[in-house]
């Protein structure tokens, strides 16, 4: 049996989305177009692979198994055309990054700025603010210049999504399971966690605290705690039982609804500049102290020659700075440090 990879495509493209018009946007073709190649798929192997209703569409047991193959299958065309052609010798490494509150451009142009451009590097960590047009251009003038171009993802499963499709090649944030089959990552930094809280708190003029002495405060979120896994994790592992949600407009808003109310409290890590917001105590934590793990994340089997370079660098810099140091009897981590 011969498969077409166009169809092959339109399964995991459609299997991603769980939506027929937005999984044919994505590949710049009709709805009625990708629900042919649907068929003649289903056709070929002889079984539904989704289930469509009026409770939209999901995937079949046969979709569910044919899933991780399928995208082994796209993510091998791809390569084999790229190795042909040179498409990636030729085309900027496109990376992407979530977690944005907490700056992932800081650590990913610490490490561009080691190779090309490290004053330019710095400046784009302290881009964490502005819009995603400009921080991917002073991106692009950082270290990876002409080589890297950044995407447009909010958070890991967006992201993730992103990189199994090939919208990006590299990814960097947090990463906490489960991940997609078929997606390989590699630990680079555990950064410290500081608290936040109003200078009106009344732990503010502690020069350093415990996590649980915040058992009592109110742990604000930029976002709904059960997408937050560190947030979440940390909560849990610390007893603290009271919490409140906002929107996530940036960090200067974010860090004014902290300072506004005595009682609530943040984390940040350790690294990030903070913005200059009337009312705010920044504290560090020990006994233990919280570590954020930041990661490089990528599809497997991707041979773009930038991500090898880009992996190397993250390495080097991970030594140099010594990023990785852990100690479970001083430190706190929601799961043990691993790589891919």
């Amino acid at each position: 049996m011969d498969l077409d990879v166009a169809h092959v495509r339109a399964f995991v493209r459609t299997a991603e989305e769980l939506h027929f018009g937005r999984a044919a946007g994505t590949l710049a073709i009709s709805q009625q177009a990708l629900s042919k190649r649907i068929a003649r798929l289903e056709s070929l192997l002889g079984t539904a692979l989704f289930l469509r209703g009026g409770n939209g569409v999901r995937l079949t047991g046969a979709g569910e198994r044919f899933l991780a193959p399928a995208r082994r299958t796209v993510a091998a065309a791809d390569a084999a055309v790229a190795a042909v052609v040179g498409v990636g010798a030729e085309r900027p490494l496109r990376a992407d990054v979530w977690g944005h509150l907490y700056a992932p451009m800081r650590t990913l142009a610490q490490v561009a700025g080691q190779t090309k451009g490290a004053e330019r590097a710095r400046d784009t960590g302290r881009a964490q603010d502005e819009g995603r047009a400009q921080v991917a251009g002073q991106a692009q003038n950082a270290g990876w210049a002409g080589e890297l171009a950044l995407g447009h993802g909010r958070d890991l499963p967006s992201v993730a999504s992103a990189l199994l499709r090939g919208d990006v090649d590299a990814a960097f944030g947090r990463v906490h399971p489960p991940l997609p089959a078929g997606l390989t990552h590699r630990l680079v930094r555990l950064e410290p966690v500081d608290a936040v809280l109003s200078a009106d708190h009344p732990l503010a003029a502690e020069p350093v605290l415990r996590p649980d002495q915040l058992r009592d405060s109110v742990l604000w979120a930029p976002g709904a705690l059960d997408r937050l896994d560190f947030l979440h994790r940390f909560a849990d592992r610390f007893g603290i039982r009271n919490t409140a949600t906002s929107v996530n407009l940036g960090l200067a808003h974010f860090l004014a609804e902290v300072a506004a109310r005595p009682r609530r409290f943040s984390l940040v890590p350790a690294d990030v500049p903070l913005p200059e917001v009337p009312g705010l105590r920044s504290v560090p934590l020990a006994d233990p102290t919280p570590l954020y793990a930041w990661s490089l994340l990528w599809r497997s089997g991707n041979a773009h020659p930038g991500l090898v370079d880009l992996a190397a660098a993250c390495a080097e810099e991970a030594g140099r700075s010594r990023w990785l140091e852990y100690d479970p009897t001083r430190d706190w981590l929601p799961e043990p440090p691993a790589s891919g």
